[in-house]
This record gives C-alpha cells, sequence and structure tokens, in this order.
C-alpha cells in the first residue's frame, strides 16, 4: 500500500512525502498462506455480523465462508484419546479443522482464559496438528491468537 503524507508546520505546508507500507506473514510461520486467509475470513464475518451472537451464528457464518471460497473444512470434527493401547470414552470435537491441518476454536465471551487456550492445546495434542487459531468474535476489535505445539506428531 502506497501512502502520500503532507507535512504541516505552523499550519502551513512544509513537505510532501510517499511512502509504501508492506504487511506480510513471514513464510516461516507454519501455514502462513493458509492463516493469512482464515484471518481474513475472521475479520469479514466480524465485519458483518459484529459482536453479540452466540458461537454458533459465527460458525455457521465460517462455514458459509469456507463453502462459499471452496476452502476445504470439517465441522465438529471428532478425536479420539488413546490410552494405553485403547480408546478413552471422553472424545474433543474440535469447531473446525481447515486446510486438513488448521484447528479453529471459535468463541463468543468477553475474553479469552487459559480454559480456552487448554482446549487448543488438548485439540493439538489428539490430532497430531501443530496449529491451532483461537478467535473470540464477542469483541468490539476482533481477537485472536494462533497457537503452535511443535513436535506433536
Amino acid at each position: 500500500m502506497t501512502v502520500r503524507l503532507k507535512l504541516f508546520v505552523n499550519n502551513k505546508f512544509a513537505a510532501d512525502s510517499q511512502i509504501t507500507i508492506n504487511y506480510y506473514m513471514p513464510e516461516e510461520y507454519l501455514n502462513a498462506k493458509e492463516t493469512y486467509q482464515i484471518i481474513g475470513i475472521f475479520f469479514d464475518v466480524h465485519k458483518n455480523l459484529g459482536k453479540g451472537f452466540s458461537e454458533i451464528v459465527y460458525k455457521d457464518a465460517l462455514e458459509y465462508e469456507f463453502q462459499s471460497l471452496n476452502i476445504p473444512y470439517e465441522r465438529e470434527k471428532e478425536y479420539c484419546v488413546n490410552y494405553k493401547d485403547t480408546v478413552l470414552k471422553h472424545k474433543f470435537y474440535a469447531d473446525f479443522v481447515v486446510f486438513d491441518s488448521i484447528i479453529l476454536e471459535v468463541k463468543s465471551t468477553d475474553c479469552f482464559n487459559n480454559n480456552h487456550y487448554n482446549q487448543c492445546l488438548n485439540y493439538l495434542k489428539v490430532s497430531g496438528n501443530e496449529l491451532a487459531l483461537l478467535v473470540n468474535f464477542n469483541t468490539i476489535s476482533l481477537e485472536y491468537k494462533r497457537i503452535v505445539c511443535s513436535n506433536n506428531k
């Protein structure tokens, strides 16, 4: 993006300048391109719906966007916990798995807490995936966190 700046001193024009601002997500980030696209969708949903809806409404809007953009996803993806060659009774359900590798956890709350982070870490552990995005739509400014659990497989 190119921005034109005009400098005024004592309400008098002093200088004219032009700068270029480049926003990018470093390539070394895990799933950088996909993450950037998903975060853009978060902002679009938040811009259109605002805050105040329940989680299910935001999930439905995200699903609509994924379908519209032909983004591969699974909703309410089920994961089992293996313990000593046994599958335990309790199962985990991630809100979304996008691009076969990124877990999305959707919230509509006042703010994130440790339980939300731990929930994402649990999903990463049982799935073997390395990246989760935690998003909160119930704030004036969209809130999201990128959670990485390396050496998970």
